[in-house]
């Protein structure tokens, strides 16, 4: 995989800190930066999935009135065209 450059400023403490980090690991200055980013990307989609769980657990009723438990949709119920409920639509 090719590699990019990228040079970031921050101040000293937050340089030894990482540099004792990385030491401590038995991993370059580089590639501890590199896993804190991969990590940090995959807890972002991890607290998506957290959240559209939580999404539809709080909603769940409203969607099972709105479209009933089990349906795969519109079809599902015996809509004719599957836009019951959409004016202007066929």
């Amino acid at each position: 995989m090719a590699k990019t450059q990228l040079n970031v400023r921050v101040d000293e403490a937050t340089a030894e800190a990482a540099r004792e980090r990385a030491l401590q690991r038995g991993v370059s200055v580089n590639r501890y930066i590199e896993e804190l980013v991969l990590r940090d990307a995959g807890e972002v989609g991890q607290t998506f999935v957290e959240a559209a769980s939580d999404f539809m657990k709080q909603y769940e009723r409203v969607f099972a009135e709105e479209f009933g438990r089990g349906a795969a949709g519109p079809a599902a119920r015996g809509v004719a065209g599957g836009r019951e409920g959409h004016p202007g639509k066929k």
